[in-house]
């Protein structure tokens, strides 16, 4: 890769990264559910109207859009808001490529090699590691709620893999249509309408700023960049570089939140980044080997897995999108941390 492709991957994963602590600083001006639904309708609007038609069937867009944008994002935000750390979140929600790697095999019947077999299970010894420091500090409930949402980020990663999006950017726009209305009514019934109504009328620069961030730097940019790297440089190329996500995330979340990192999660950190390196290694068993990427906004987050497609579904095209991260919905009141 040229210096500019490698300082704009890195750029990506530091957006993508840094998206997780302007989520938590978002919670406090929005419910989880309000705030999800405001990220998707701006990065849809006007966006929409620029990157011209959908270039793949409506199906997998809604598929894609309630999947990823209502079940992956709504869970997401949900866990956030429920007390689940910003840093923690950004680490934990890599196990979506074991995830993917599993859903692929029981959908699609494609068998990981042994080296993405023991990745998996250094990955998995990660969360195991994670889930005992959580414990012993923080809600389980909203750690299993974050690992919910990697796992609905999995399916759709699976889905993406199938609907093979010829235009990233074109994608992740069109699919951030799907889940407005759904995250908007889901808000009305659980977070209720003064809830709402009152977190819109005290809407201030910076409640505006987090939704702007979520929805056009992490969304916009940060897949439209990506998409761009994946046209020019091979999916194995460029998949790395989103084991720094968790990285920027911790980092960020630390430096802007004040959030402490206990040895276990500096352990469990070193567990789950390594594991997903190993699961993402591109291990050919055919001449080409197409990839999963990951899906969106920005929030989230990424590492792509490269599977091997079998010979009942064509290859996916090297601009293939990357799974829907830049990465929430309303935590039920028995889980709600916040105030």
């Amino acid at each position: 890769m040229r210096p500019a492709h490698i300082a704009l991957a890195v750029l990506v994963a530091a957006v993508w990264g840094v998206n997780f602590t302007v989520i938590e600083i978002g919670l406090d001006h929005f419910p989880p559910l309000l705030f999800s639904a405001l990220r998707f309708l701006a990065a849809a609007l006007p966006a929409v109207f620029f990157v011209g038609r959908p270039k793949v069937a409506w199906k997998w867009i809604v598929a894609v859009g309630l999947v990823l944008g209502v079940a992956k994002f709504g869970l997401l935000f949900v866990a956030m808001d429920a007390g689940m750390p910003a840093g923690l979140s950004s680490l934990v929600l890599q196990i979506q490529a074991v995830f993917t790697a599993v859903i692929a095999f029981a959908v699609l019947g494609e068998r990981p090699s042994g080296i993405r077999a023991l990745g998996m299970a250094v990955a998995l010894a990660g969360i195991a590691v994670a889930a005992v420091d959580e414990g012993a500090s923080g809600p389980l409930g909203a750690f299993a709620l974050c690992v919910a949402a990697a796992a609905c980020w999995g399916a759709s990663n699976v889905l993406t893999r199938k609907a093979a999006p010829p235009d990233a950017l074109n994608f992740m726009v069109w699919v951030s249509t799907v889940p407005v209305l759904p995250l908007l009514a889901l808000s009305l019934l659980t977070e209720g309408p003064t809830r709402d109504y009152d977190a819109l009328r005290a809407l201030d620069w910076q409640g505006a700023g987090t939704v702007v961030y979520v929805a056009w730097v992490t969304t916009v940019f940060g897949f439209g960049a990506w998409g761009r790297l994946l046209r020019h440089h091979p999916a194995s190329t460029v998949a790395p570089f989103s084991l720094l996500v968790p990285v920027f995330g911790m980092s960020s979340a630390t430096l802007f939140l004040g959030e402490g990192v206990s040895g276990l999660r500096w352990c469990a950190a070193a567990l789950l980044v390594g594991g997903v390196a190993l699961a993402s290694m591109n291990v050919r068993r055919t001449t080409t080997d197409p990839a999963l990427p990951s899906a969106v906004a920005p929030e989230a987050s990424p590492a792509t897995l490269s599977v091997a497609a079998p010979k009942a579904f064509p290859e996916a095209s090297p601009e293939a999108t990357p799974a829907f991260h830049p990465l929430d919905a309303p935590a039920p009141e028995g889980l709600r941390g916040r105030s």
